[in-house]
């Protein structure tokens, strides 16, 4: 069983003590349960002085495009529109609602948290808890999805990922975007119920061919079965945004109907 004094141990190795933190994670990595469950990460984290900063991202507000926002290069078939979930929802950042099942434990268990404060972002937002956790989260917008990760960057903060691969790894999209591509574009409701455009990243499954060219810029160590890399946020993204740049194709996901990672490349959502 993987106890707490492991997962503190595991942070102070890595150099995250009062430091702000990215964490993708998944609970299962670790082979071994862990006492105290996801409560038991956050709490070795917030014990240690960090911020933690997780993606909370809620799928099911998605609105099918409105007739007159059918942007091009937009990563969408609009001949095939997804559902209309969030046709009768309204995103509140004081909603606890997320896709679990693409999220996972730990930010599920953050949500719950009294203390926690999320981002304003009706698809994609993120969630801060810690000492810095408002400046973390209070430029994201709809139209400014990766504003925390941004911040992240200032305040010298790390990007961590536990039992997971690069493919996890939201700020991957944020270099897309410093490499010059612009966002995917996606609809929900503001809290008036109006129809709203919202930035999106669109796919990540082949994030992992950035792995050859960011070696020896994580720090890594082993709690149970899981492999937790640190990496310096700054200098991931300013490495990964010249990949992207010199390879934009390093992204592609290598199927070959994938409208997402074709359009990407191509440099993203066509604005106007």
């Amino acid at each position: 069983m993987i106890t707490k004094k492991e997962i503190s141990g595991a942070i102070l190795q890595l150099g995250l003590k009062d430091k702000c933190v990215c964490l993708h994670s998944s609970m299962k990595s670790f082979g071994d349960e862990v006492k105290g469950g996801a409560d038991d990460i956050i709490d070795s984290f917030l014990d240690n002085g960090c911020t933690l900063l997780v993606p909370t991202f809620s799928y099911n507000y998605i609105l099918r495009p409105p007739e007159n926002s059918r942007p091009a290069q937009n990563g969408y078939d609009y001949d095939n529109p997804l559902p209309d979930w969030g046709r009768d929802l309204v995103f509140l950042p004081e909603n606890d609602g997320l896709s679990k099942s693409d999220m996972g434990a730990i930010p599920s268990a953050v949500l719950e948290y009294e203390e926690r404060i999320r981002g304003n972002h009706p698809i994609c937002s993120f969630t801060a808890i810690g000492p810095y956790a408002k400046e973390l989260v209070k430029g994201q917008a709809p139209m400014d999805v990766y504003a925390p990760l941004r911040e992240l960057a200032l305040f010298h903060g790390f990007i961590l990922l536990m039992g997971v691969g690069l493919n996890r790894m939201t700020a991957i999209h944020l270099a897309e975007q410093m490499a010059g591509r612009n966002m995917f574009i996606r609809w929900a409701n503001n809290p008036q119920k109006q129809v709203v455009e919202a930035e999106t990243g669109g796919c990540s499954e082949g994030f992992g061919g950035l792995e050859p060219y960011i070696t020896g810029l994580d720090k890594r160590v082993a709690v149970g079965n899981s492999l937790w890399r640190a990496f310096d946020t700054g200098m991931f993204l300013k490495k990964a945004a010249r990949v992207i740049i010199l390879k934009p194709e390093i992204t592609h996901c290598g199927d070959e109907n994938c409208i997402r990672c074709n359009d990407a490349i191509k440099g993203g959502v066509v604005q106007f």
